[in-house]
């Protein structure tokens, strides 16, 4: 009976792991502080693979500008640069002074992170398991709703500022 109870706890254990919203996970900032989502509850976030050296590296322009017309309303834009395509630059201090420094950019970063197989960040293998959404290339969008629910999913080749996206964040913003 005993062995019935633990398997049924360890069932019940994984079933909750893997109901976790968006909000349970935690990135290590740029700065290399922690980075909770739940520090953002109750508000959208975009979370979005970065890369410093990719073609579609002038989308940090669109993130800024989202960043600039959401962020008053409620909207996050946390960037997470990765090197798991190849473009990224060698190390934290040269991504920060690149987004930080030479394009202005002032939404938050995470250190590089890796964002897919099996090493990838946790927030990441949720994404893959739970939603089906697994990063292509540099800069897909990942949508989080105000309590950390999935809201939607775009790659690489869909604008920031494409009105697809501007639709779903101004749905998710409150009120």
């Amino acid at each position: 009976m005993r062995a019935i109870l633990l398997g049924l706890g360890l069932g019940l254990s994984l079933l909750v792991a893997t109901a976790l919203p968006a909000r349970a996970f935690t990135f290590t900032a740029i700065e290399g502080t922690p980075l909770p989502l739940d520090a953002w509850r109750g508000r959208p976030v975009l979370v979005v693979n970065t890369a410093s050296l990719c073609g579609f590296t002038p989308q940090y322009t669109d993130l800024q500008a989202l960043h600039d017309r959401y962020a008053r309303r409620g909207l996050v834009v946390l960037a997470v640069p990765s090197d798991d395509f190849n473009q990224e630059l060698d190390s934290n201090e040269a991504v920060a002074e690149f987004c930080q420094i030479q394009l202005g950019l002032d939404i938050p970063l995470t250190e590089i992170t890796p964002v897919t197989g099996p090493g990838a960040h946790p927030f990441y293998r949720w994404l893959a398991e739970e939603h089906g959404a697994r990063p292509r290339w540099n800069f897909n969008k990942a949508l989080i709703g105000p309590e950390g629910e999935f809201l939607g999913f775009w790659g690489a080749t869909t604008r920031p500022t494409a009105r697809v996206i501007t639709r779903a964040i101004e749905a998710a913003l409150p009120r």
